[in-house]
């Protein structure tokens, strides 16, 4: 079984989350794959930011989906570097992505492009949403999908098996041996997140999980020792 090392936003620990700096230091860092999460411009297009809002993460203020693209990219999202499209980082990185949506209207355009471009085998589509993981299921024949949740029910396995995801990525604070041998007995792949400590590592060592997302890069060199 291979296990993988997922940069979460890049390495947002070490570098401004979701854009093309931190995107770049995680592929040199050897990350296995990229985690990156998705929303719509007020004009449709498909950037990479994490919150609804560009407060957090930009010098600027109200919704993503409130502001064009053009407004979009006058922010500074970290150390001068701007919003970046999804694109954009397609054409940057090389690795395997995994791109989180929030919503229906973002598997929608993450379709359009993963059809267009062709990269059913490079990206794995994450959501908390049940409705976004059919979703993508629903547009992109063969597409791979996870369930992601931070707290959950006994459900959790039965409604990623609902919407036909092949994995889970859960919170490893919250993560039991239980879930994980209850998703496996039904083929399911568990990620843990975010994994940025050596007791979260331990963790992941005892219930053998498939991969963990990290904020750091040093976590993929002692996250070796997990697999």
């Amino acid at each position: 079984m291979t296990f993988l090392t997922i940069g979460h936003r890049g390495v947002m620990g070490v570098e401004p989350e979701n854009t093309l700096r931190s995107f770049v230091r995680a592929e040199r860092s050897g990350m296995d794959a990229i985690e990156l999460d998705l929303h719509l411009s007020k004009d449709g297009a498909l950037v990479v930011m994490h919150d609804a809002d560009v407060d957090r993460t930009t010098d600027g203020k109200g919704p993503i989906a409130e502001k064009t693209l053009a407004e979009l990219r006058e922010l500074d999202a970290g150390q001068g570097e701007r919003v970046p499209l999804f694109e954009e980082v397609l054409d940057a990185v090389r690795s395997p992505l995994q791109a989180e949506i929030k919503d229906r209207a973002a598997a929608q355009a993450l379709a359009e492009v993963m059809l267009r471009r062709d990269l059913t085998d490079r990206i794995e589509v994450s959501s908390f949403h049940d409705d976004a993981v059919a979703e993508i299921a629903r547009l992109v024949p063969g597409v791979r999908t996870v369930l992601v949740a931070s707290r959950w029910g006994a459900d959790i396995v039965d409604r990623a098996k609902a919407v036909g995801a092949g994995a889970l990525a859960l919170n490893i604070r919250r993560l039991t041996l239980e879930t994980v041998e209850r998703a496996r007995g039904e083929k399911l792949r568990v990620i843990g997140w975010v994994v940025n400590t050596q007791d979260h590592l331990r963790l992941v060592r005892a219930l053998e999980l498939d991969g963990a997302t990290t904020d750091f890069p040093e976590i993929r060199r002692t996250g070796r020792f997990t697999a």
